[in-house]
């Protein structure tokens, strides 16, 4: 199914978010226009129009929810509710979980029966919704490309002059001016500057997801005393981008934003054993501060690129990985299908990703409400279609489909992980490959010289016969594609290359592949005009001209977006609150000058990331207190004009890290691979459990977090417990929980246990006195000593016990106990 039909019932089910007892409500009763207003109109509201209505200026699927007219029309595949028949109603199909592509609310369990069984009755019994004028249409905003290129994303950005402010002094850098400028239109002042401890803790944990050691501390301290506080924080600054740490923290924001994954998800969900060589990509390239948007063409059109030498080949090769990590339906039964879908996944990923916009949308009409048409999108389909996606999987029952690996230059001498096979094991596959067909020719043609003369074909060569040589193939294939002639291992990787047929796409009436219209020529969406916009070449895919055409000094989405997320990881919103999406859908910039200020600023310093998170980490907007501020409060409840600096929840990364990290555990040199790699191999995820060798949480390693395996469904668990990245979806911001599963974790799991040992471990070797032993715990973990009041606290709690250094005492269980709470306090995970 596509993704433009799974958006058809995405915010429409949320509808039935709610716990109310089933009841029948009969299109005749009093109550039914009550039940209506009280239980279902609300619902809509809050969870569905931003998405579905005239008022939110989407109409995401071609669904409209603010009216009933727009309720029961439906979107792309029809009627979301059927009055009075249930089974044909969309919604109801999508909340029982009857369709497993669309399983709402996404990333959660299926919503309880009672709830199902309200909404069943509301449709068998009428769907009573009073509702009969259709929203005005002028509450949606305009979609033709003139008026969209006034809009104010689509246009390049443009220097202002730098606001004046009354208060001097306070600025540190341009951008402060722009926030200063604001806050003072509204007679609002800045918070005062957190406390150091406070700042070098947001500081490490926002540049390299880690907390600083107290020799750091005692560093910094230092370096205040003697250079004052502007010098020790640049010098700071400029030790953690220069470390490896930096490019793992912070290729991580990317991979969300890439969908990266380790499997196909879907049904089938079949591993990706070579998916781990794009991750490492993407860490090197921001280690080494490659300019984003050479980052961009690299992952767009790296094949299409000049090389020097097999290394370099290779690099480029596996940057190509984006394009093909996406989720893949491994079941589809149609080819043409599976490979529309796996283009329209491109065109959504690259769109999201570059421009904080999805063209996607107008697979099946033009975007209603925003400016790209299916023009549009179909001259993209044409780059994408023209290009062959490289995943590496092979035919099994668990799967109908598969696809080739790409092969890497052997002169790159890159590590292998799966073992060859020798010549002669690789020459009896061949020969049995050969005797396969040649049973499956000749059991075919004698299947139907049968039907011709009467015989019963089934019983000449059944479809049971057809299974085993199509099953079995594909594993012989896929055992021959991971080596050379000689049966040696090959380097592989995922990736793209350009086809040998390069061809413009069809425009298929409302997206069916069944449906071709007129060839759509290959280019970019109109909207945006570029000077100089490099032609798509006869002969080639225009992949490279796409990817240039992304990264044109005069577009007005790619830096822009790109200075949005970045801001958005420092200071916890993005000036554009949405992050992922710039359109008429989306938020208005908060300070639409700063915006334009950074984005070109980021062109003008080389694209580079380094020095765009520099310039904002060394303001003094970064380095105000999140102390809450009542008069502020009042004026700015969400803190849109940057008053304070925004209290954050660690991400699940970095809680993990944290904690080996503070127990001297953590193992900051790379793996090879990964785990898919080294253990789990080419197989359905849904058998993994059944191997004793592959950990149950799916982690049993030291090593930092953007190590652990990425798995479509099935994520380590201290990652889904602690809100991942969806990783088949374009995530720029991920939401933050606060669930009681998450202390349940904390305070059973294992592996919190185990740091928690080592940590009393560490304490007790690095202070010989109990009280120093309690305060120097809470050095490590919060990057401050106790106060009075935590100190008679953690007194209390050891006032009965002789301090003994024996493993088994209860003093020592008991410190143990300590660390662990101080892990599973709000105060390590959270960020001031």
């Amino acid at each position: 199914m596509s993704r433009v039909a799974q958006r058809v019932v995405l915010s429409v089910m949320v509808v039935l978010m709610i716990t109310s007892n089933s009841r029948a409500v009969g299109a005749e009763s009093p109550d039914a226009t009550a039940f209506f207003e009280s239980k279902i109109r609300p619902v809509l509201v809050q969870h569905c129009y931003q998405c579905h209505s005239a008022s939110g200026g989407k109409a995401e699927g071609g669904l409209r929810v603010d009216s009933r007219n727009g309720l029961r029309a439906g979107g792309d595949r029809g009627a979301a509710v059927v009055p009075n028949d249930a089974s044909k109603s969309l919604l109801l199909a999508a909340i029982s979980h009857s369709d497993p592509d669309l399983k709402m609310p996404p990333k959660k369990a299926k919503l309880p029966d009672a709830v199902i069984n309200d909404l069943k009755a509301w449709i068998n019994s009428g769907a009573v919704d009073p509702r009969e004028d259709d929203p005005a249409s002028k509450a949606a905003p305009p979609v033709t490309l003139e008026a969209g290129r006034k809009f104010w994303a689509y246009r390049a950005p443009v220097a202002q002059a730098i606001p004046m402010t009354r208060t001097s002094g306070w600025a540190k850098r341009e951008l402060d001016q722009y926030v200063l400028a604001s806050l003072e239109a509204k007679e609002l002042a800045p918070s005062p500057d957190a406390e150091r401890a406070t700042l070098l803790r947001r500081l490490h944990f926002d540049l390299v997801g880690l907390p600083p050691s107290p020799s750091a501390m005692e560093t910094f301290r230092k370096h205040i005393e003697t250079a004052g506080l502007d010098a020790a924080l640049a010098k700071e600054v400029d030790e953690l981008l220069a470390s490896p740490l930096f490019g793992e923290r912070w290729g991580r924001h990317w991979l969300d934003v890439a969908r990266f994954a380790e499997s196909s998800g879907k049904e089938a969900n079949i591993s990706f054993p070579y998916a781990w060589r794009y991750r490492d990509y993407v860490l090197d390239a921001v280690s080494a501060d490659l300019p984003f948007d050479r980052f961009i063409i690299e992952q767009v059109a790296g094949d299409l690129l000049p090389y020097d030498g097999d290394a370099e080949r290779a690099r480029l090769l596996i940057a190509t990985g984006f394009l093909a990590i996406g989720p893949k339906n491994l079941d589809e039964m149609n080819l043409l299908q599976f490979g529309a879908d796996v283009v329209d996944e491109q065109i959504d990923t690259v769109t999201r990703a570059v421009m904080a916009s999805s063209v996607a949308c107008a697979r099946c009409h033009d975007h209603k409400f925003e400016p790209f048409s299916m023009q549009d999108y179909y001259a993209l389909a044409g780059i994408f279609a023209s290009t062959k996606t490289y995943f590496g999987t092979a035919v099994s029952p668990s799967n109908r489909i598969g696809g080739d690996p790409l092969q890497l230059p052997r002169g790159a001498n890159l590590p292998i992980l799966h073992a060859g096979i020798g010549k002669q094991r690789a020459d009896q596959l061949k020969a049995q490959l050969e005797a396969l067909k040649k049973e499956q020719k000749d059991g075919m043609a004698a299947a139907m010289k049968a039907s011709l003369t009467g015989g019963d074909a089934e019983k000449v060569f059944s479809l049971r016969d057809a299974l085993r040589i199509f099953w079995t193939s594909g594993g012989i294939e896929g055992q021959l594609e991971k080596v050379d002639e000689s049966g040696d291992a090959l380097p592989l990787a995922m990736g793209v290359l350009d086809r040998q047929r390069v061809t413009n796409s069809p425009l298929f009436e409302r997206g069916e592949i069944a449906r071709p219209g007129k060839p759509v020529p290959r280019g970019f969406p109109r909207v945006i005009e570029v000077a100089d916009a490099p032609p798509v070449p006869a002969k080639h895919s225009g992949r490279l001209e796409f990817a240039r055409w992304l990264t044109h000094p005069d577009h007005p989405l790619t830096a822009r977006v790109m200075a949005n997320r970045v801001w958005r990881h420092l200071l916890g919103t993005g000036l554009v609150s949405t992050t992922d999406n710039f359109g008429f859908g989306g938020e208005r910039p908060s300070h639409p000058e700063l915006l334009d200020m950074l984005a070109l600023k980021f062109k003008s310093d080389g694209w580079s990331i380094k020095k765009l998170v520099r310039e904002i980490v060394l303001s003094r907007t970064y380095r105000q207190s999140s102390e809450y501020r009542a008069d502020a409060f009042r004026v700015d409840p969400e803190n849109r004009l940057l008053w304070r600096a925004s209290k954050r929840r660690l991400d699940a990364e970095a809680i993990r890290d944290a904690m080996l990290s503070v127990a001297q555990e953590l193992n900051t040199t790379r793996p090879i691979g990964s785990l898919v790699g080294t253990k789990i191999g080419d197989r359905p995820i849904s058998l993994i459990g059944l191997d004793p060798s592959i950990p149950a949480d799916l982690d049993g390693s030291h090593h930092r977090s953007v190590y652990l395996p990425v798995l479509r469904d099935r994520l380590p668990d201290v990652l889904d417990l602690f809100d991942f990245a969806e990783p088949s979806l374009v995530t720029g911001d991920r939401e933050t929980t606060n669930v009681p599963v998450q202390a349940l974790y904390l305070m059973n799991s294992s592996f919190v246990q185990a740091r928690a040992t080592t940590l009393a471990g560490r304490v007790i070797r690095e202070a010989d006195t109990h009280d120093k032993r309690l305060r120097h715990a809470f050095l490590l973990c919060f990057s401050r000593t106790p106060d009075d009041e935590e100190t008679r606290f953690a007194t209390n709690f050891f006032a009965k016990e002789e301090v003994s250094l024996d493993p088994d005492s209860s003093y020592r269980k008991r410190l143990v106990n300590y660390c662990q709470a101080l892990l599973a306090t709000a105060e390590f995970r959270n960020l001031d």
